[in-house]
């Protein structure tokens, strides 16, 4: 499908990969105006990059989102991915009844390698779809934000201290040209968390003194494993398994979990000061697991004196639990993807409309283009991955470790040396006690 000018992956090192297209002119990235749309009537067209899994879903969700909506441009890392992934979206355009008048996109306007975002950025776009594994996170914002391009970006948003400031600055960036940016943190676009969500913080549930939240999933594998074929070198063979290898993935309790532990953060209305966790590798034991831990456990604490218990888990045949529980001095919050309700002084159940929220997420972010009212989530997925990325920090070193070191201070970057589909040794599996800090 991609045009074979676009199909060679060229060698980038981490300093080219995070700079912008030459187009764009410093006039460009000062300026406060953005590629606004206005008028309910008016085409947003949307590109999209990392189209080989959740982009297609993506994009079936923004389009069923608001009209007008067009998907005008596509990137992969990888051919295959690109046509499993258009091939998958036409299906479900097909299966969903969608209108096939929604796809614009051409091979002209289908792009492979790791310079793809790049291109799809320069199209003539004015929104785009970052679902790319979390590592591109940071350079995929940065670059669509100075082109003044829309975003709707996947989380988490990055996997390192270093990816995460990169992310805030972007999004204050972002603020300054009036650019809108949203999170695929689902639940701050679904009707029963923001229903609860208000009356925690109208002091229902009075002064929190704790909660617990969880993502244990029962499920050791639950995007699978690519066996690796001879022919692949180890870039394309973590590329393909980006989910095994934390400077792809930042780990099961950046990538998953972050949704839990984004949620309390937002009942609380802050970050933690501190965190104190443990972790492990106990069922995955072959290397076609990569690197990451098979289970954590995190003590956080907050500024108010608040402590937080995070647990995650993916192994087979285990307790499956995904929800949040909030304790107050008059009361509690429960809330998981489809319940949510108040015990104690001012008892409540939400029995209300729940809409899909990965639809109404692109719904509240098209309307923001249109009505020329930015929505900027990217400061506070940035802090919540970051809180993620803290839990992890503590259980792989096996220390305690505080707030203000891991975003003032901390200069890990899981980079790789550069971006070429060549040798890539897998970095050894942390082990508390003796990883170190960076």
């Amino acid at each position: 499908m991609a045009n074979k000018a676009n199909k060679k992956a060229d060698e980038v090192s981490r300093r080219d990969f995070i700079k912008t297209s030459a187009a764009v002119s410093v006039a460009a990235m000062l300026s406060g105006t953005s590629n606004l749309r206005a008028g309910g009537s008016d085409k947003i067209r949307v590109g999209v990059i990392g189209f080989g899994g959740r982009g297609s879903g993506a994009a079936i969700d923004c389009i069923k989102s608001a009209d007008g909506v067009e998907i005008t441009a596509l990137g992969e890392l990888f051919e295959d991915r690109l046509e499993m992934g258009i091939k998958r979206f036409k299906e479900k355009m097909a299966e969903e009844k969608l209108s096939p008048e929604t796809m614009k996109f051409t091979d002209d306007t289908c792009f492979v390698g790791f310079d793809a975002y790049e291109k799809v950025i320069a199209c003539d776009v004015d929104m785009v779809i970052l679902a790319a594994p979390p590592h591109f996170r940071p350079a995929h914002l940065k670059a669509a934000v100075e082109a003044g391009k829309h975003v709707f970006m996947e989380k988490p948003v990055g996997v390192d201290p270093v990816g995460v400031r990169s992310v805030i600055a972007s999004s204050q960036l972002a603020e300054q040209k009036g650019i809108s940016v949203v999170a695929g943190t689902q639940r701050h676009h679904q009707a029963h968390y923001l229903e609860l969500m208000k009356r925690v913080h109208s002091g229902q549930i009075g002064e929190i003194v704790a909660a617990q939240c969880y993502w244990n999933s029962g499920n050791m594998a639950p995007w699978g494993v690519r066996e690796r074929q001879p022919s692949w070198t180890d870039m394309e063979w973590q590329c393909k398994n980006w989910f095994f290898f934390v400077w792809l993935c930042g780990d099961h309790i950046v990538e998953q979990h972050l949704h839990n532990i984004d949620a309390v953060n937002w009942a609380i209305g802050s970050h933690p000061i501190q965190a104190m966790g443990v972790g492990g590798r106990e069922v995955r034991t072959g290397p076609e697991y990569g690197n990451i831990f098979d289970h954590f456990a995190i003590e956080y604490e907050y500024a108010n004196g608040a402590r937080v218990l995070s647990m995650c888990q993916q192994i087979e045949g285990c307790h499956r639990q995904v929800s949040e529980r909030v304790v107050g001095t008059k009361g509690s919050l429960y809330t998981d993807g489809a319940l949510g309700y108040i015990e104690g002084q001012n008892a409540y159940k939400y029995d209300g409309p729940n809409p899909n929220p990965y639809v109404q997420e692109h719904t509240d972010l098209i309307a923001s283009i249109r009505t020329n009212k930015p929505l900027n989530e990217g400061r506070r997925v940035a802090e919540s991955t970051m809180t993620a990325i803290l839990g992890r920090t503590s259980a792989y070193t096996g220390r305690a470790i505080k707030w203000d070191w891991v975003m003032n201070a901390s200069k890990l970057d899981l980079s790789p040396p550069k971006y070429e589909f060549g040798d890539l040794p897998v970095r050894p599996v942390a082990v508390p006690g003796k990883t170190k800090l960076v």
